[in-house]
């Protein structure tokens, strides 16, 4: 009889398998989080007819225009529109942090603005506390870390923005259900960034972290607004500032991390294909990069994928790999030693041999 020890596909001869490399996910929305079959499960249940680019088997693919936001945006808002439950809620950080769990993540941050689900659950505060009391529960099953970021929308009154980060600052803290920052999403191109200042103070002087969005669909001078007016501690993208040396090496030497979303960046247009995301140039930098996914629902692509294109479009080695996985744990706003256990496990992970192929056992 023989047994043979066979290497799984996805994990090629002289390599890590990446789904045992402890990583934390620091920048993943809620709606954007679902699963495809939930998407369908949720539609069913409530007789709703979904369009056909939310069925399509390929990723969403836009131009980098106004008219590809629109796209994009629509396609978002027509998933969001389908959450009118608790119990929807909980089974998106629920299947969330499962999905994180099956990919070797240790923490996940997700983005979440209530605003758009309290008409279903009788409010702000209820929608909010409902996404935290499952982060809790999900965290105690999964045995990932899931926080929450409070994030406001840049299509509402800078005032809307005021009153999520005044709530957000009642839950604030950095474990498991508990709100760890404060962000700013949607367009870069819609408002006015600096209108939103107030609300990045309120949340500051609570303790949280400020991580808006920035410098992806707009340059370098967009990046310079956002670090000036809201002073981030995580830009969402940043890609951009790597047209800007000089703002580059500013961002690295103020310790601004990167929320890098290589998939985002493709499908949003922003570059041609994965090989233009500069990763490479933030990483020569110096810069502090955490991965993410952004939205795996619309652009088919989970953490686990930015990992592998860093493998095998960027060439990183197991050794570059475990750098960005130390990154995104140094980016991550967990207590001081769940981050050490996490950093060695990181370097237990590198430590290990590689995956070979072993002879047949008869």
């Amino acid at each position: 009889m023989h047994l043979s020890l066979t290497v799984p596909p996805d994990t090629p001869l002289g390599r890590r398998d990446l789904r045992t490399l402890p990583k934390a996910h620091l920048h993943l929305h809620f709606t954007g989080a679902m699963r495809p079959g939930t998407l369908i499960d949720m539609a069913r249940e409530q007789g709703a007819r979904l369009p056909a680019h939310l069925l399509d088997l390929d990723p969403l693919t836009v131009p980098a225009d106004a008219r590809g936001w629109f796209r994009f945006q629509r396609s978002y808002d027509c998933a969001r529109a389908l959450v009118r439950s608790e119990t929807a809620m909980r089974r998106i950080v629920r299947e969330a942090a499962e999905d994180e769990a099956a990919e070797g993540s240790v923490r996940l941050e997700m983005q979440v603005d209530p605003t758009s689900y309290a008409p279903w659950v009788g409010g702000l505060t209820p929608a909010l506390e409902i996404v935290l009391d499952e982060a809790r529960a999900a965290s105690h099953a999964t045995g990932v870390q899931v926080s929450i970021i409070v994030a406001a929308s840049r299509t509402r009154h800078p005032l809307d923005a005021r009153t999520l980060a005044r709530l957000a600052a009642q839950y604030a803290g950095t474990g498991p259900g508990e709100v760890v920052g404060f962000g700013l999403s949607n367009d870069e191109r819609v408002g006015e960034t600096s209108a939103f200042a107030h609300a990045f103070r309120i949340a500051r002087d609570a303790g949280l972290v400020s991580t808006p969005h920035g410098g992806e669909l707009l340059g370098p001078d967009s990046v310079r607004h956002v670090l000036d007016t809201l002073a981030p501690r995580r830009l969402g993208h940043g890609v951009r500032a790597s047209e800007d040396r000089d703002l580059l090496h500013f961002l690295v030497d103020q310790g601004v991390a990167f929320e890098v979303c290589p998939a985002s960046n493709v499908h949003l247009g922003v570059y041609h294909d994965l090989s233009q995301v500069p990763l490479p140039i933030l990483m020569e930098a110096g810069a502090t990069v955490a991965l993410g996914a952004d939205d795996p629902l619309l652009f088919h692509s989970r953490l686990l994928a930015q990992y592998a294109a860093a493998r095998d479009i960027h060439g990183f080695s197991d050794a570059q790999l475990a750098v960005l996985a130390h990154h995104s744990i140094d980016a991550c706003i967990a207590d001081e030693f769940s981050q050490r256990q996490w950093h060695a496990d990181i370097d237990a992970w590198l430590a290990a041999p590689p995956t070979s192929v072993q002879p047949d056992i008869k």
